[in-house]
């Protein structure tokens, strides 16, 4: 967590302060990272706003696995985890295993070829219990997969690592909790709006207010369709989902998911940018 805070972040808030000339950032750990103190950082105002974990991809050494060693050469490993000194030296292996295991949204067996079918269902069946049912497991040989596979999974990590658990959970119990507290969602109602004006003035408040998540829909005046919205930090997807109703009332309703939110502060703030 401390070489989270020290060195992670300060290279994280030099990328933010260059997002608009990036598309993706890959972040590659060490065999030793633990993944979540990682993922909790982009729960951090300053990042929050900017960035959103596509997805932690987790890789298997499927032959060690299936050797029970859980890393090709495990006295090397826990001869390189004892020299550094800011990792965990307690922690067996397979904890280590298993906690990279509990974070991750992906879950990719490496070296699928180097091990019989028998084995590869058997690493399988080993990993699939320390996952979430959601997780999908795919295989790999040499790490060849195609790049579409890997990113736009659209994970956001960030919002639910909190309730993954981990056997590094109790490590800095009591410590500064960096802002991770849990999660604001508040609905704002508001009458028809200009696109351009909406989308500048949802903008504003995502900047000011480290607003993580912005969903909904808006009325556009002389526009037969609604407007979709969905936003992540400042960047922001729209398109004309479907026709309004015949009876429906022609209404904009948003929800901005943030920390410590002001919903009344917010929405007038909103209202004022779109002068309704």
């Amino acid at each position: 967590c401390c070489t989270v805070q020290e060195e992670f972040f300060p290279v994280m808030r030099e990328l933010v302060a260059r997002s608009g000339d990036l598309d993706h950032i890959l972040i590659e750990t060490s065999g030793l990272a633990l993944p979540k103190p990682l993922v909790q950082a982009f729960q951090w105002p300053e990042i929050r706003s900017a960035c959103t974990v596509d997805a932690v991809i987790t890789v298997v050494d499927s032959p060690a696995v299936a050797a029970g060693t859980f890393a090709a050469f495990p006295d090397q490993v826990d001869a390189q985890r004892k020299l550094d000194p800011n990792l965990d030296h307690e922690s067996p292996l397979h904890e280590l295993f298993a906690d990279q295991l509990a974070s991750a949204d992906l879950v990719i067996l490496n070296k699928s070829d180097l091990i019989s079918a028998e084995d590869l269902a058997r690493v399988r069946l080993e990993v699939a219990e320390e996952l979430p049912p959601a997780v999908k497991i795919i295989e790999a040989s040499s790490g060849r997969l195609p790049l579409d596979v890997l990113i736009g999974l659209g994970a956001g990590s960030e919002e639910h690592i909190d309730g993954r658990h981990s056997h590094h959970d109790h490590h800095h119990e009591g410590e500064d909790d960096h802002d991770h507290d849990a999660f604001d969602s508040i609905s704002i109602d508001l009458p028809q709006a200009d696109e351009a004006l909406l989308l500048d003035a949802l903008t504003q408040l995502v900047v000011q207010h480290g607003i993580l998540r912005v969903k909904g829909f808006a009325a556009i005046p002389n526009k037969p369709m609604r407007l979709l919205i969905q936003g992540v930090g400042t960047r922001f997807d729209k398109h004309f989902d479907r026709a309004w109703g015949a009876d429906e009332a022609r209404t904009t309703r948003l929800v901005l998911i943030g920390q410590e939110l002001d919903a009344a502060g917010l929405e007038a703030q909103l209202r004022a940018a779109l002068s309704v």
